[in-house]
C-alpha cells in the first residue's frame, strides 16, 4: 500500500527568536495546524507572488486565499489620519499561532511595495473604506 509523503512543516525558529507558539500549536489536538505548511520556501513563493500584484482584485484574491489555505487573516485599513501613500494604510496580519514573527513583517513589507508601484490599489482601498466615494 502506498503511503501518502507527510506535508513538510515549517522549521522551528531559534530558541528566543521568536514567538510563534509553534510547539503549543502542535500540542494542540485541536489546533489548526494549516500556517506550518508554509515553509521558508513557501514563504517566498508567496513574498514572489505579492509582488506581482497588479490590481485591487489581485490584492483581494490573495487576502481570500490566505484566509482559506493558511486560516491567516490579513488586514488592510487606511490609518484615520490622511493618506498620501502606501505608509498611511494600516497592513496586518492577525496573531496566529504558528506565524512566524518573520513572516508577520515580511509580508506586509512586501504589499506595502506592490502598493507603491500601483498606487491606483491604494485608491481602490480608499474607495472601498468610502473614503473617496460619495459623500
Amino acid at each position: 500500500m502506498l503511503q501518502a509523503a507527510p506535508i513538510p512543516i515549517r522549521i522551528e525558529c531559534p530558541p528566543g527568536a521568536c514567538v510563534c507558539q509553534r510547539d503549543v500549536l502542535l500540542a494542540d489536538p485541536a489546533g489548526d495546524t494549516r500556517i506550518l505548511r508554509l515553509t521558508r520556501e513557501e514563504e517566498k513563493k508567496l513574498l514572489a507572488h505579492i509582488d506581482g500584484i497588479a490590481s485591487y482584485a489581485d490584492l483581494n484574491k490573495l487576502t481570500e486565499r490566505l484566509r482559506s489555505q493558511l486560516g491567516v487573516v490579513l488586514r488592510i485599513t487606511p490609518s484615520n489620519n490622511e493618506v498620501r501613500s502606501a505608509r498611511g494604510l494600516s497592513i496586518v496580519l492577525d496573531e496566529l499561532p504558528g506565524l512566524c514573527r518573520k513572516t508577520r513583517q515580511a509580508v506586509p513589507t512586501a504589499i506595502r511595495r506592490s502598493l507603491e508601484r500601483h498606487p491606483h490599489i491604494i485608491y481602490a482601498i480608499l474607495d472601498a473604506h468610502d473614503l473617496l466615494g460619495p459623500g
